[in-house]
């Protein structure tokens, strides 16, 4: 295990033409996390796990100060694993002074259920997800559990950022409407020009991170 705090020293490390495989996390790592890390260890060369606490997808900065955080755990945990790069970041290191989650355009369903009661979360949550696929280009992506809505909302962000990452993602089938995502917007039928125009912007990506 190697731990990084600065994604540039991380880029460095990775060794050429080599398959990357990201795993996403916030911390206060469980068994859950630790299946998808061994799975991404099993079917990667090389495997970045993040643990990193997102600000711009809350919306009530109490709940941003109360968020579980136990890095010092988190790491034993991981301390047994080969082959793993974990990627601890501040948030210089991914943002910007003053820097705001970018304003995504995903339809009107982000706009119901949790995106109507916590505005400009969904927006956060694509920010953080577009700027680890950018800057580390991974091969295979593998989340957690996650509410409907965030499902759909990384699985379209892959598919727009680079066809062909592998985004591993529990099933989005809603077992109370299995025929639901036939009915979802922009999910392989016609382009959402408002998001593709959106995802050419204010990131740049890996070979212009390490600039």
């Amino acid at each position: 295990m190697r731990v990084y705090s600065s994604h540039k020293e991380l880029l460095k490390s990775l060794g050429n033409n080599k398959s990357i495989g990201l795993v996403p996390t916030m911390g206060s790592l469980h068994k859950g996390h630790l299946s998808l890390i061994q799975r991404a260890v099993r079917e990667n060369k090389e495997v970045i796990i993040s643990i990193y606490v997102n600000p711009t997808q809350f919306n009530d900065k109490e709940d941003l100060k109360k968020y579980p955080r136990n890095l010092d755990n988190d790491l034993k945990l991981l301390n047994n694993i080969n082959n793993v790069l974990v990627y601890t970041p501040s948030d210089s290191d991914l943002y910007g002074q003053d820097e705001k989650s970018k304003k995504y355009n995903f339809g009107d369903f982000m706009n119901i259920m949790e995106g109507k009661q916590r505005p400009d979360h969904f927006d956060g949550v694509a920010t953080i997800v577009e700027k680890l696929f950018k800057i580390f280009t991974p091969d295979n992506a593998y989340f957690g559990e996650k509410d409907f809505q965030q499902l759909i909302l990384i699985k379209s962000l892959a598919e727009k950022l680079n066809p062909d990452l592998n985004a591993e993602l529990p099933s989005i089938a809603n077992e109370s409407n299995p025929n639901l995502n036939a009915e979802l917007p922009n999910m392989g039928g016609q382009p959402n020009t408002e998001l593709d125009a959106g995802l050419n912007q204010n990131i740049p990506n890996s070979n212009q991170q390490q600039q």
